[in-house]
C-alpha cells in the first residue's frame, strides 16, 4: 500500500514536471515563431521589392488616346492625344508595380530608394505640361479665361509628393486626373465649345522653354557624379547685370555619391514621361511641325529620349571616372539628355521663325 501511494506521489510529480515543461517549451517557442513570421515577412518584401523596381514600359499615345475618346463615345480632335497621354502618364505613376511608392512608410516600399526618385522625374514634367496646358494650350490670348478643369487639376498635381495621410498624395493626384478628364469630355464634345486646344507655334515655345531649363539642369546634374571645376557665367553677356550676393569665379560641383543614383533615376523618369508628351505633341501639332518643318527636329530629340531608356544590366548605378576602368552611367544619361536638349534649343528656333 505504501508503494502504491509512493508511485502515486512520483507520477503527480512527472505530471506536474510534463506541465511546467511543456510551458517552458511554448514560451520558448512563441519567440522562435515570432522570429520566424518577421524573416518570412522580410524575404516577401525584398522579393516584392525587386518586382515594384521594374520601371513601366512605354506605350502607344495615338492608341490610349483613341481608346479613351472611344469611351466617351466621341472622336479624336485637336488637343486630345496629349490630354490622354497626360492622363495615362498619370495614371501609369500611381498605378505601375507596387503603386505610388513614394510616400510609403512600410517595406518593401520604405526601401525602395530608386523609384520614388523616378516617380519625382515623372511627376515634375506632369506639373510643367499641366501648367502649359493652363496658361497657354487652353487659352486663345494672354487675358482670356483660363478652364476650370485645368485650374483645379494643376493645383491638385502641386500637392506634396511625399504626404501618406489626410490627405494621401494618390488622392490628389487621382483627383487631378479625374478633373483632366472632365476637360477631354468636354474637348471632343462637338455640341460644346467651352473647353479648346489651341496647336500654335507659340504655345508650343512656351512649354518648351519650360522643357529646356529642366533637361539644361539635369544635365548639369548628371554630370557633376565625377566632379567639375566650373567658371561663374551667372552674368555673362551683360555688363549692367548684377545679383543679390557674390559669388565665387569658379565652383568646385559634385554630386555626393550617395546621391548620384537618384540623380540618375530622376533623369530617367522624366525622359520617359517628357518622350510620351513629344510623340503626343508630333500629332496634336502636326500641321505646324510640317509649316515650320520642324518635324524631323522634333523626331531626333524623342530618338535621343528613347536611348535614356534602355534596360540598365548593372545592379548598381557606377559612377566611375570619366575615362576610368568602370563605368560612368551618370555620364551616358547626361550625354543622352544634353542631346536631346541641343536638338530642343534647334527646335524652339524653328517654331520662332515666319
Amino acid at each position: 500500500m505504501m508503494s502504491d501511494f509512493r508511485q502515486k506521489i512520483r507520477d503527480k510529480i512527472k505530471e506536474r514536471w510534463s506541465d511546467w515543461r511543456g510551458d517552458y517549451d511554448d514560451g520558448i517557442r512563441w519567440p522562435r515563431y515570432v522570429a520566424i513570421a518577421i524573416a518570412g515577412y522580410l524575404l516577401v518584401a525584398m522579393v516584392m521589392g525587386v518586382i515594384w523596381s521594374i520601371e513601366p514600359d512605354e506605350f502607344d499615345v495615338r492608341t490610349q488616346a483613341f481608346v479613351r475618346v472611344k469611351e466617351l463615345d466621341a472622336d479624336i480632335v485637336t488637343g486630345a492625344v496629349t490630354t490622354a497621354t497626360l492622363i495615362n502618364v498619370s495614371d501609369t505613376l500611381l498605378h505601375k508595380n507596387g503603386g505610388y511608392l513614394s510616400n510609403d512608410i512600410f517595406p518593401p516600399g520604405v526601401w525602395l530608394d530608386n523609384q520614388p526618385h523616378w516617380e519625382y522625374g515623372v511627376l515634375i514634367q506632369v506639373r510643367d505640361l499641366s501648367k502649359a496646358m493652363r496658361e497657354s494650350f487652353s487659352r486663345s490670348q494672354s487675358q482670356s479665361t483660363e478652364d476650370k478643369d485645368l485650374a483645379i487639376a494643376e493645383s491638385r498635381f502641386n500637392f506634396d509628393h511625399n504626404s501618406w495621410v489626410v490627405p494621401a498624395t494618390e488622392s490628389q493626384y487621382r483627383e487631378g486626373m479625374e478633373f483632366f478628364g472632365r476637360y477631354l469630355a468636354r474637348l471632343v464634345d462637338a455640341e460644346k465649345a467651352d473647353a479648346q486646344f489651341y496647336a500654335r507655334a507659340d504655345n508650343l515655345r512656351y512649354w518648351l522653354s519650360t522643357v529646356e531649363t529642366r533637361l539644361g539642369s539635369l544635365s548639369q546634374r548628371l554630370s557633376a557624379s565625377v566632379g567639375q571645376r566650373r567658371i561663374n557665367t551667372d552674368l555673362a553677356g551683360d555688363n549692367s547685370a548684377r545679383q543679390a550676393t557674390a559669388a565665387p569665379r569658379e565652383m568646385e560641383v559634385k554630386t555626393p555619391w550617395n546621391e548620384v543614383d537618384d540623380v540618375f533615376y530622376e533623369a530617367r523618369g522624366s525622359a520617359w514621361a517628357l518622350l510620351h508628351f513629344l510623340k503626343a505633341i508630333e500629332v496634336d501639332f502636326a500641321e505646324v511641325l510640317e509649316k515650320k518643318n520642324a518635324r524631323v527636329s522634333l523626331q531626333q530629340i524623342i530618338r535621343e529620349l528613347e536611348a535614356t531608356q534602355v534596360f540598365v544590366y548593372s545592379p548598381v548605378i557606377l559612377n566611375g571616372s570619366g575615362f576610368g576602368v568602370f563605368a560612368n552611367h551618370s555620364l551616358v544619361m547626361a550625354s543622352y539628355i544634353s542631346r536631346a536638349n541641343a536638338a530642343l534649343i534647334d527646335l524652339r528656333e524653328l517654331l520662332s521663325k515666319g
